[in-house]
């Protein structure tokens, strides 16, 4: 009779989660197709539709997938890996001729099962950085709906809450001995900060928007300040790459901040890219260039061991981003695009990197 080598069993188990990171990055991969058609630069699918739904693609396709995924994994239920499956499929289904507004509809039902699954994890542990979870996944689920409802410029600040609140939340964990006794009190007050900003900004925008800035610009600083990775700079190897991978992702998130206490959301066009991107690629990709090396082997059981080549798409990713937003702020449309080219550009790099590190590992 046939046995199952000890190693199978965990692979096994292991397949279906690659099957759902898999889905994350097919999203990545036809969102950089989609942003290369939103540069009017050349892209292997020139889809006018890619471009319009560039944004909910890598935000709720690629990033929600990957949080709800990791986040599944924690509650070590079967239902909760619903939840990255059908932002995943959400993701990809608006890329495709069926009606778009099935793949808003799957996002959103992805978004409300992410927050049962953060509701399950409160229920388990009913603490207030998982409360400030719960929270953030209720601000996916509204920017889910208000995109599909209105439109997805109305919807940015609810996702940019979603994000920044989720990131927050963890390193707020990783590093509560560090950030003092009021690291918990003062993430809740940015957490109703944000909300109330939002709710202001469905109303008055001009108004709103600089709230938002303002929280954000309160959260960036608050991170640099208080977030053990300056200590880990005087260290080496893996440790001092996530400590930079992190504090670069604060500075961007702090300048995505000040161009929107200044210039608001969508008042002009540079202003608008600075602020969503430095949120969304700056900082959000930073935090995933910087936990992958941690992350990845949680969710799939297999090394992803540090190399200084990873340091490669990190820092084309910011160069590409300094060289983005100086172009747009100035002007200078021509540059803008090659520093949005470099930021594409830095994700394959890391994609491949990743994958070729996890291989050989």
């Amino acid at each position: 009779m046939l046995t199952e080598s000890p190693a199978a069993a965990p692979a096994r188990s292991a397949a279906p989660r690659l099957a759902l990171l898999a889905l994350g990055g097919a999203c990545l991969i036809t969102g950089l197709n989609a942003a290369l058609v939103r540069l009017e630069v050349w892209a292997p699918v020139a889809s006018q539709r890619a471009g319009d739904v560039h944004g909910l693609v890598m935000v709720l396709g690629f990033l929600g997938t990957l949080i709800s995924l990791e986040r599944a994994q924690a509650l070590r239920q079967a239902w909760g890996y619903l939840a990255p499956a059908l932002l995943g499929l959400g993701g990809l289904t608006l890329l495709t001729p069926a009606p778009l507004l099935l793949g808003q509809l799957l996002l959103i039902e992805g978004a409300a099962l992410l927050v049962a699954v953060y509701v399950a994890l409160w229920r388990r542990a009913p603490l207030p950085l998982v409360a400030v979870q719960v929270l953030s996944a209720v601000l996916m689920l509204a920017g889910a709906v208000v995109a599909t409802l209105v439109d997805i410029p109305a919807a940015i600040s609810w996702l940019i809450g979603f994000i920044v609140l989720t990131i927050a939340s963890e390193r707020a964990e990783l590093a509560q001995l560090w950030m003092g006794p009021r690291a918990v009190s003062t993430l809740l007050g940015v957490s109703v900060a944000y909300t109330l900003s939002a709710c202001v900004a469905l109303i008055e925008p001009a108004v709103g928007d600089r709230l938002l800035g303002l929280t954000l610009l309160f959260t960036a600083g608050w991170l640099l300040l208080r977030d053990v990775v300056r200590r880990q700079l005087r260290l080496d190897g893996q440790r001092r790459y996530i400590a930079i991978a992190l504090l670069a992702g604060y500075v961007q998130l702090a300048l995505a901040g000040g161009v929107l206490t200044v210039r608001g959301l969508v008042a002009d066009q540079a202003g608008y890219d600075v602020a969503v991107h430095g949120v969304f690629l700056g900082f959000a990709l930073s935090m995933v260039m910087a936990h992958a090396p941690v992350i990845l082997p949680a969710v799939l059981g297999r090394a992803l061991p540090y190399r200084p080549v990873l340091y490669a798409p990190l820092v084309l990713l910011h160069a590409g981003l300094v060289v983005r937003f100086g172009a747009a702020l100035a002007g200078f449309n021509e540059i803008w695009k090659v520093g949005g080219i470099v930021t594409v550009v830095s994700l394959v790099v890391f994609l491949l990197t990743a994958l070729t590190l996890v291989v050989r590992g």
